[in-house]
């Protein structure tokens, strides 16, 4: 997964940017009391690890189940 669909699917769940600050996004939704954060790098791969922390940390369930 790239960060610019790792951003597309944050927002079609209801995320919309909260702050930026160079490469750096924090997201937010209502009825979540964190901000995600996310080094955007557009059309790099996310690592594998990092987009389960995101999405974790989103309260959303990986796309693959039990790694990649």
């Amino acid at each position: 997964m790239k960060f610019s669909e790792l951003v597309r699917l944050l927002e079609l769940n209801g995320f919309t940017l909260v702050r930026e600050k160079g490469s750096i996004r924090y997201y937010g939704k209502s009825g979540l009391n964190r901000l995600v954060r996310i080094d955007y790098h557009g059309a790099k791969e996310v690592p594998t690890g990092t987009c389960s922390a995101i999405l974790k940390a989103a309260a959303l369930k990986p796309r693959w189940e039990g790694g990649a």
